[in-house]
């Protein structure tokens, strides 16, 4: 199993048009299926609840890690929503993703990147890695609807 899953899309969209559907939570929030409480800010956590059907009312958070606009957006979020973000064991229970927007001829190129799955427990780590695959599939069709 990889460490890493990676995917890219091509939008027809500006960078900045994606840019902003990728760190205003309000935007972030409509096309990844999440009722989010507050802006995304570096070091910062932000909170919300689920949208997606069958999901709704989950918790989220992510810890906003680096947001270098308008190129690189990357935040850690835990492999499911009973991890606390002030768990002492933290660091083995999340996965950094992180966007990267490139400029291409007529719009952008989004590549997201989850890694970190080699320190989850060994019980969730095959299946969350399938989970999220599929997941990250779902979500670049959702900017890429989104923007476009």
């Amino acid at each position: 199993m990889s460490n890493s899953i990676e995917r890219t899309v091509d939008l027809d969209a500006p960078k900045e048009r994606v840019w902003k559907a990728l760190t205003d939570h309000t935007e972030f929030g409509t096309w990844f299926r999440l009722k989010l409480h507050g802006p995304f800010l570096p070091g910062k956590i932000t909170t919300g609840e689920v949208t997606y059907p069958g999901f709704e009312g989950h918790r989220f958070w992510a810890r906003v890690e680096t947001l270098d606009a308008p190129t690189r957006f990357s935040f850690f979020w835990p492999y499911d929503e009973t991890v606390d973000p002030d768990d002492p064991e933290l660091e083995n229970k999340v996965t950094l993703v992180e966007f990267t927007l490139q400029n291409i001829t007529g719009g952008t190129r989004l590549t997201v990147r989850e890694s970190g799955f080699d320190r989850l427990p060994e019980s969730r780590r095959v299946q969350l890695f399938r989970d999220n695959t599929g997941g990250w599939a779902i979500q670049m069709n959702n900017i890429k609807t989104h923007v476009e």
